[in-house]
Parts: C-alpha cells; structure tokens; sequence
C-alpha cells in the first residue's frame, strides 16, 4: 500500500472511492482498465490519508441531505480495511450528519459494521449493493479468487434481511462459456429470492473488456481455462462489448424469474432509487410495480 492526499473525496453524484485498487483478484475487473489512469500496480493499494478529514468538511457544507456511495470503483472492504478502519470512519460521519448510504461490496467483512449500517438505516436509507456472479462455489473460487465466495455473500444477503435493511444484487459480469448458464442464473436469482432481495441489476449476460482489464483477463484464462483464451479471441477479438451467445433467452428467464418473484429488475428505477435521499418516515421498499 501507500498513501497519497486526496483533493476532495465525493464526486459529483456523491460517491466517494477511499481506497484505489483491489487485492480481490477477480479475474475480469473493469477497475484496471487504462482508462482509469491508475499509475501504480493494481494490488499496490492507494490509500488517501486525508478522506475523511475531507468528507466531514463535505458533509459539514452540505445543504441538501442525500445518499453517499461507496465501492463502484474500488470494493471498500479489501483486507487492508481492517487496519486502516477508513469505511468505518466514513459510516460514523455519515450517521452523525444524517445521510443515507449505499455500497457495493462482494465481502462479508461488511459485518463487521452491521451496527453502523443499521444506525443509518434507522435514521433514512441504508442498502447494501452485494455482487453475485456465480453459483458454482468451486468455480467462484477461481474467477473470484481472494474475496467472499457467493454462499458466504448469500449469508450476507440473509443476515441484512433478518435486520431490515434492503439489499440489491450486481448480476454482473456473466462471463461467456463459463457461468452463462440458465443453471447459474437460476441459481443465483433463488438466492435472491431467499434473501428478499429488492432489486436485481443487470446490464446483459457478457462483460466489458477494455486495454488494461483485457490483458489481465486473458492471461488469467490462459492460466486456468486455456482453451477459452483463444474461443474469446476468435469469437470476439478485441471487442469492448462481450456478450453471451445465449444473452436473448438468458435475459428474457432474468426478467420473468424476477418478475414472477418480485423483484424489482428495471436498472432504470433501481438507480432511481439508490439515489434517493428518504427520511425514514417516508421510507418506501423498491418493488417492481413502483
């Protein structure tokens, strides 16, 4: 790791990235792409020493309350978390100058702050955004290498449920000839089911390749699938967009699966609805008809 000053911390859509980089080893990470302008080695995590001393003076000089996010660029709960305490920090300014909050995360270390998160939820909105991509432990384990397999997510998911506070699922990326299955998709969806779940995003079955993400997810398949290395290049060369054979049939089971369990599966009204501010006494669960 090493430690940079920070200019600011929240963006313009109020989300904030407290750490650059990850040490979780997903094999098809867009996070790595060139375009991100990362000058440092991509498990060599930057730490900024000064962010929460910035996001106090933010949240001070706020004059609308609104929902701070977490986690879209880097996965705040690496194992580094445990030492620096940043996230945890960050919750506790957020609780004491009533904001709402949502994160991303394919960890369950987010346990350890479930006192936090329902302080939060107790006061306005907290949800909690967990990623799933593949059912299959044994194969979780390889494309997913150093972070929560999806059993010990779904654990998660369950444990939010029990306390009240609503959770959304990433069904993002499916990786083509690997987990583009019905089999995986409607493993994961019951899941979601089980869980209650309010919302399921999902941008097609495939996943996006840019310079940087593309050399790392190749060399990673050449490693453990090397036979798929060359279908990839073959089937689709250096495409940006790629996308399963079967993404029409898979898609329209996502959508009737989540319809038919009520789930809330329009990307559209489910960021809506992450980005609303709600005081608690006009607090509303996302559902597919909202």
């Amino acid at each position: 790791m090493h430690f940079v000053k920070a200019k600011g911390i929240l963006s313009s859509k109020n989300g904030m990235n407290l750490y650059r980089g990850c040490s979780h080893g997903c094999i098809y990470c867009d996070s790595r792409s060139q375009c991100y302008h990362m000058e440092h080695d991509f498990e060599d995590i930057e730490v900024k020493e000064n962010a929460i001393e910035l996001l106090e003076y933010a949240l001070a000089h706020k004059r609308k309350k609104c929902m701070i996010g977490t986690g879209s660029m880097t996965d705040p709960y690496i194992p580094l978390e445990l030492e620096i305490g940043n996230i945890r920090k960050a919750l506790h300014l957020i609780d004491d100058y009533g904001f709402g909050f949502t994160v991303i995360t394919k960890s369950n270390r987010i346990l350890r702050d479930l006192d936090l998160l329902q302080k939060i939820n107790e006061k306005t909105k907290c949800v909690v955004q967990m990623t799933l991509t593949t059912y299959d432990e044994d194969l979780c384990r390889k494309i997913e290498s150093y972070v929560s397999t999806t059993r010990e997510r779904f654990e998660v998911l369950k444990k939010l449920r029990d306390v009240g506070i609503p959770t959304v699922v990433w069904l993002t990326p499916i990786l083509p000839f690997l987990n583009d299955t019905v089999d995986n998709i409607s493993g994961i969806l019951d899941m979601c089911v089980e869980a209650k779940v309010c919302g399921v995003i999902c941008f097609g079955m495939g996943l996006t390749l840019r310079e940087g993400n593309r050399e790392y997810f190749y060399a990673r398949l050449e490693r453990m699938f090397p036979y798929l290395k060359e279908k990839y290049i073959r089937t689709y060369g250096n495409q940006y967009m790629i996308e399963s054979p079967d993404n029409s049939s898979l898609m329209q089971f996502f959508h009737q699966k989540c319809e038919e369990n009520g789930i809330a599966h329009n990307n559209e009204k489910i960021f809506q609805y992450l980005h609303t501010f709600e005081e608690k006494d006009n607090y509303k669960q996302l559902s597919i008809w909202d």
